[in-house]
């Protein structure tokens, strides 16, 4: 009998399930959601440092037509103290950053709203402020952990002797600027309080679960007296997977409008304000080879800012812990406690600013050695992972490297830098290495129920930020049920459903994939081939024994072609192109979506990215996107990601890895070594501007 294949297989090309109600404009985003008699929020923001709000003088915002309210630290309602000092807004009167929410105008429009708030008038005590970041600063400090609980310093041997009696050795200074997320919807929040005392938020979230945890802290509820959805989120980059200030403000305003719900959409300036960004980065890395190239000795001594407010410590150096072999290694992790914001998660933190500094160090490695690029990181190539010891569950660093130098065409690479000119270009080519772990956390769980149509609803409380989950999600589950996918009626994005992590960490498909594989399997047990509708199961992610045996992460090689105008500096990057290794792909579109848009902003890190901070006044000055660049289609010719076939039983049920940020983590340094293969100047900083590769033309 010949059957007909189902569409449900994983690693079908299947076209987005979201994708119609995208592009017609029935998706609902947060700000999108219908509710009666709505208000609108614009916040007030401090225009000092640091000090402490002495008055607010609201009498013309409130003569104003349609002004509902003003709320200040004065007479805003209360909430929980001592949990986290970013969310609690209008509490006190202290200024601890430039931009900080320190009031609120609630009114009939949202001009009305921005208005008033403009007639606001705020009398302060100033005191100095400090701002400025460097490596040399008396008062860097180590925290006692990095992101992810890892460790703040390691070692191993004894990597200072060892770097001193090497026959090869670079030691230099890197920089990685301040980057801001700028997803396409800025974070937005409606909320909504019932007369039950109830709380009701839509809001433009990474994790629905954990916005509704923080909030029923923030305001002493129970968590089942507050429900968030988020159906449809439009981007995020890691920045809306931390709760921040903004939502907590608007639940707060909502206490004052008497039922009416408020609306606060952050604008665009304001997200430079109070809604995270990544760190800058000062790394010290030193790379001592013998004669054919095998690293003695590994070390990155990084430097990087937080807040006073509160500690955010980017685990940056991390990478460089696993990714070549070395016996003997150092990575350390410094902060410098500033006036400013509390920086947050952005695409890939750690990995991605903590991968440029030794991908350039090794590029400069190789041309100490009189080796290729790609040569010096296959001879570096470790057993076991040089960190924990443990064996990889899957390394495919080499095929990657391999397949990519192959069908990038870099044997016709010359090996001399500043070699080729064309057409009044310098042109060079540049490769560098990623990596991303695969991250694990035992605690979402799904739900199935068959319909009394036949479809099998799966829910679970996950978000799509635009990456495809709802897609991949029913993939899942239509292959577990053993159903076509048309069968499966998926349903994310609300906290009453399931509990599931939040989305990041390119996490989101192993966990709460694991855990929709673990409740179908449940429901086919307990139900057997012919369910009756109403049937249902739910059941937990099971902790997966195998974290412990092995190092998980996924690899992969970006190759980059530059140009640079011989006359002008401008740089232009013709080709970039990636190979990977991310265990099993649930689905191409989706997946090859994800990598090229984070090698697009790779390069948008490697070449416009960088955010100005004027120390005077401690804030960023070029804050809109007129003068934060960010990469356009013009921007590059041709992006082209593909990956290995490559299976791993042992990471989850499906094999699959994570692709949302591995895409990002090597491609700027892949572009800083091509711009000095294109032009013989090596430039240690980011972003890679016209003005640092003419300083030597």
């Amino acid at each position: 009998m010949t059957t007909t294949p189902r569409t449900n297989a994983l690693g079908a090309d299947l076209e987005r399930i979201d994708g119609h109600a995208k592009v017609t404009g029935t998706a609902p985003y947060a700000w999108e959601h219908p509710v009666p008699a709505p208000t609108y929020l614009h916040p007030v923001q401090a225009t000092i440092a640091r000090g402490r709000v002495l008055d607010v003088d609201a009498r013309a915002a409130t003569a104003l037509a349609g002004v509902v309210t003003v709320l200040t630290p004065f007479n805003a309602p209360a909430l929980e103290r001592g949990y986290d000092a970013e969310l609690e807004v209008l509490q006190s009167d202290e200024v601890a950053f430039r931009g900080q929410l320190i009031g609120a105008v609630v009114a009939e429009t949202p001009e009305t709203a921005r208005q008033a708030a403009d007639l606001v008038r705020v009398s302060y005590e100033r005191r100095p402020h400090d701002v400025a970041f460097a490596a040399d600063r008396d008062d860097l400090y180590a925290p006692g952990v990095v992101n992810g609980g890892h460790p703040t310093d390691t070692r191993q041997g004894d990597p200072d002797a060892a770097f001193a009696a090497a026959e090869r050795a670079v030691e230099a200074t890197y920089t990685t600027a301040r980057n801001h997320n700028n997803p396409l919807e800025p974070h937005t929040t409606v909320a909504r309080w019932h007369d039950d005392g109830s709380l009701t938020l839509h809001d433009s979230t990474q994790g629905v679960h954990t916005t509704r945890d923080t909030v029923a802290r923030m305001f002493g509820l129970d968590r089942e007296r507050v429900r968030v959805l988020a159906p449809y989120v439009g981007g995020g980059f890691g920045s809306k997977g931390t709760p921040h200030a903004h939502f907590v403000l608007t639940a707060l305003a909502a206490l004052r409008t008497r039922g009416r719900p408020v609306k606060f959409a952050v604008t665009r300036q304001q997200m430079f304000s109070f809604v995270g960004y990544r760190t800058p980065t000062i790394q010290r890395v030193r790379l001592g080879a013998d004669a054919d190239g095998h690293l003695m000795s590994l070390s990155d001594d990084v430097v990087e800012t937080t807040s006073r407010l509160k500690e955010f410590a980017e685990q940056t150096a991390v990478p460089a812990r696993t990714m070549y072999a070395a016996p003997n290694r150092r990575t350390t992790h410094r902060l410098a406690a500033l006036d400013v914001p509390v920086p947050s998660w952005m695409r890939a933190p750690g990995e991605c600013p903590g991968m440029v500094a030794p991908e350039i160090a090794m590029d400069e490695l190789a041309e100490a050695c009189g080796l290729d690029p790609v040569e010096l990181r296959l001879r570096n190539e470790p057993d076991t992972d040089p960190d924990s010891g443990l064996p990889y569950s899957t390394r495919n660093f080499v095929p990657c490297l391999t397949e990519g130098a192959r069908r990038f065409g870099w044997d016709r690479r010359p090996p001399l830098p500043r070699s080729t000119v064309r057409d009044g270009w310098w042109i060079g080519t540049g490769v560098a290495g990623s990596l991303y772990p695969v991250l694990q956390r035992p605690t979402s769980s799904a739900r199935v129920r068959l319909r009394p149509d036949r479809r099998y609803e799966v829910a679970i409380g996950a978000v799509d930020l635009g990456t495809g989950a709802w897609t991949a999600l029913t993939q899942i589950a239509a292959d577990a049920l053993d159903v076509d996918v048309d069968d499966v009626a998926l349903r994310i994005g609300d906290s009453d459903l399931p509990t599931a992590t939040v989305a990041g960490g390119s996490s989101g498909t192993t966990n709460w994939g694991s855990a929709i594989v673990e409740a179908a399997r449940r429901f086919r047990e307990t139900y057997g081939p012919d369910p009756e509708p109403g049937d249902g199961s739910t059941a937990t992610m099971r902790p997966n024994p195998d974290v412990e045996r092995f190092s998980m992460h996924a690899f992969g090689a970006q190759f980059a072609e530059v140009r640079v105008d011989v006359d002008t500096g401008e740089v232009r990057v013709p080709r970039l192109f990636g190979v990977f290794a991310v265990g099993r792909v649930v689905n191409p579109r989706t997946a090859r979506s994800q990598l090229v848009g984070g090698m697009t902003m790779g390069l948008s890190m490697a070449l416009h990215e960088r955010s100005v901070l004027d120390e005077r006044f401690g804030f960023v000055v070029n804050h809109d996107l007129a003068e934060y660049h960010l990469s356009a289609c013009a921007d590059v010719d041709s992006v082209e990601a593909t990956w290995i076939d490559e299976r791993d039983p042992a990471v989850n049920p499906m094999g699959t890895k994570g692709i949302g940020e591995i895409g990002i983590v090597g491609t700027a340094a892949a572009i800083a070594n091509a711009a000095y293969h294109a032009t013989g100047v090596r430039v240690r900083e980011l972003p890679v501007t016209a003005d640092l590769l003419l300083t030597d033309f």
